[in-house]
């Protein structure tokens, strides 16, 4: 029988393992962020910027559950094949199928031979973007990180087989819409920095480095 969405949300929510009780944790806490931005944040009681804050959670849910067939130490979802399963593989097919040579060769000759010390920084910006994202917190920072990261997928993967560069680029457009229209002012952690920041009526360099940031 074909996967379906309904079903395939299921298992990710019910799926055994520490990351399935922390998903639900950020759920929660987005929701009662938003809740809490809706009651007591002027401005926030509009349609549009619920739609926003559910399009940033729902993206952010991807960005975590791509996490997951990375996970550490061995930065798989099948521990007893590191190196032709999870992250390692995709470096491989990264470092032959990249669009620009260069890139083909960072992967081949610097990130493959040390790739556990590569991994972990992958993993820890994915994770981080996927937190900030479903929180709304420092969007417009992490909106941009996820957008090089994806750019790297979509050079990287461009001539991969059964892929589709389009799906990437669609990714980057993403986060490059989250990032300059400050979607965590939408019903997340940033909107109520900017409100407190805003009352403040002061201009200094952690209000500049905010208005970056979020």
């Amino acid at each position: 029988m074909n996967p379906d969405p309904v079903s395939d949300v299921i298992e990710f929510l019910t799926k055994s393992g520490w990351p399935t009780p922390v998903f639900w944790l950020l759920l929660a806490a987005s929701a009662a962020i938003a809740l809490y931005v809706y009651a007591y944040v002027p401005g926030q009681r509009r349609f549009p910027l619920v739609a926003n804050w559910l399009f940033r959670l729902l993206i952010g849910a991807m960005w975590w559950q791509q996490t997951l067939w990375k996970l550490p130490p061995w930065y798989t979802d099948h521990p007893d094949r590191p190196l032709d399963t999870g992250l390692y593989y995709w470096m491989t097919v990264m470092g032959k199928s990249a669009a620009i040579p260069l890139q083909a060769d960072f992967v081949n000759h610097i990130v493959l031979p040390h790739f556990y010390l590569f991994a972990p920084a992958v993993y820890a910006l994915e994770v981080l973007t996927a937190v900030s994202l479903m929180l709304g917190l420092f969007v417009r920072l992490f909106g941009f990180i996820g957008a090089l990261q994806i750019l790297n997928l979509w050079l990287g993967l461009y001539s991969a087989p059964g892929e589709w560069p389009w799906t990437y680029f669609f990714l980057l457009l993403l986060q490059l819409i989250f990032t300059i229209h400050h979607y965590g002012r939408c019903l997340g952690v940033d909107a109520i920095l900017a409100a407190r920041a805003a009352a403040s009526n002061r201009r200094s360099w952690g209000r500049a480095l905010l208005d970056l940031a979020a």
